[in-house]
């Protein structure tokens, strides 16, 4: 503050605008040290000191944070649009590779158990890529003026689902898609690894998947259900055409049977402390992004000129049966005894003479 008190906590950060150079000097900006870095190396990470800087403020004294949000916002959908990409750069290496390299005396395209891994590889490439195009729809809507109330629910419900659960999914495809080029894929030579230390770096930048699972829970709360109201209706008007579709009948009986669990879940947790749903915000968040990609996979099968991989893709999607907060749930894993617990087995055998050093 202007009397040179410090307020403690985001309430105290206020926005700023500095320039680098001033009078063609560095502007107060001492370059501490470069950081070295599992990933992302090309874009380099520095400890900046600031010491003498000039600086205009431009936001209202403690309104940083709320000034940014909306960059926050943007951010997190480029992390997911680099999600796809990662996993879609991966795959298709993979599927180019298995064409050329042989494994006892045919190529590794002829060989089920492989294509079957790489089928699991594209299917969730597939997904990530419908969930990122939904969001950027609902993006274009929303700063042309032409989103309904519904529509911005799903966006500010969408936008820290999609950047935590393709991070995730990335991560997995990129560390699946290494082992497919075998050997070749620990080397640092053929430019393999490079896809997977970059892959890192997208579950943690923007919000790690914890704090974005809280952020997901903190939009249905201040919604008061609101939000998860409008995905519910949102989820079932877009299956509404795939349940005309012979061929898609027993996927989307199964998203709409994974879609009543989680009202159940969502009746249930209502009824208890918010401590129990922050316990949950992280299963309950990758349960709504495996549904909601299930169900934008179903809409696309569905649409004029689908192709026969597109109704593959969703089918193989909904027969992965995935319900994360009903199966624990079901385990007793959102409750204080689950807290208690879970610290025990953490730190069971744990003395602090002989903690690890960072």
């Amino acid at each position: 503050g202007p009397d040179g008190q410090i307020q403690q906590g985001s309430r105290g950060l206020s926005l700023f605008y500095l320039k680098i150079y001033e009078d063609g000097k560095l502007n107060g900006i001492k370059i501490q040290r470069l950081k070295e870095k599992l990933g992302t190396r090309p874009l380099p990470t520095a400890e900046l000191l600031l010491d003498g800087a000039r600086a205009h403020l431009i936001s209202a004294e403690g309104k940083g944070i709320a000034c940014i949000a909306n960059m926050l916002n943007i951010t997190r959908i480029h992390n997911t649009i680099f999600a796809v990409h990662h996993m879609r750069r991966i795959v298709d290496l993979a599927r180019d590779y298995a064409t050329k390299r042989e494994a006892f005396g045919k190529p590794l395209k002829d060989h089920p158990l492989h294509m079957q891994t790489l089928a699991r590889m594209e299917v969730q490439s597939q997904a990530a890529f419908l969930l990122a195009m939904e969001l950027a729809r609902l993006l274009g809507l929303e700063e042309t003026k032409m989103a309904t109330e519904q529509e911005k629910h799903m966006l500010r419900l969408l936008t820290p689902l999609a950047k935590l659960y393709t991070a995730k999914q990335a991560i997995t495809v990129a560390s699946e898609g290494l082992e497919c080029f075998g050997g070749q894929g620990f080397m640092e030579d053929t430019s393999l690894p490079v896809i997977l230390r970059d892959t890192q770096a997208l579950s943690i930048w923007e919000g790690t998947t914890n704090i974005l699972s809280l952020d997901v829970l903190r939009c249905i709360l201040k919604s008061q259900g609101k939000v998860l109201d409008v995905f519910f209706s949102t989820a079932q008007a877009k299956l509404e055409a795939a349940t005309r579709q012979f061929e898609l009948q027993a996927s989307v009986q199964i998203i709409q049977n994974k879609l009543q669990k989680l009202k159940q879940f969502v009746r249930r947790m209502d009824s208890k402390g918010e401590a129990d749903w922050q316990l949950a915000a992280r299963d309950f968040s990758y349960t709504l992004a495996w549904i909601y990609e299930g169900v934008l996979l179903l809409e696309h099968a569905a649409r004029a000129g689908a192709s026969d991989t597109n109704i593959y893709a969703a089918q193989r999607w909904c027969q992965e049966d995935v319900c994360l907060v009903d199966r624990e749930e079901k385990a007793g894993s959102y409750n204080s005894k689950a807290v208690s617990l879970d610290k025990f087995l953490v730190y069971d055998g744990y003395s602090s003479s002989l903690r690890g050093k960072l």
